[in-house]
């Protein structure tokens, strides 16, 4: 534990970003997931807007590279297509 106040704050503060961090991400799992079981009931045109947003919102927050997120957007697009069939 430091001693320093500074630095005591950074850890503060580090934790705190680390929590949010992690429950965005897994925010982001989850629509996922959501995503993936729509997909095999076949109704996936309703979440895919949602899906496609989470994504984005991620990207803007950090949590994932961009083209991370295009290659993620073209794989649901593709889930839906398949689906739609």
């Amino acid at each position: 534990m430091p001693n320093i106040k500074s630095a005591k704050k950074r850890v503060k503060v580090i934790d705190k970003k680390t929590a949010q961090n992690r429950a965005n991400r897994s925010a982001l799992k989850t629509q996922l997931k959501k995503f993936d079981v729509a997909a095999e009931a076949g109704n996936a045109k309703e979440v895919f807007a949602a899906t496609v947003s989470t994504v984005d919102s991620a990207v803007s927050k950090g949590l994932i590279h961009k083209n991370k997120a295009n290659r993620a957007k073209a794989q649901l697009a593709k889930k839906l297509e398949a689906s739609g069939k």
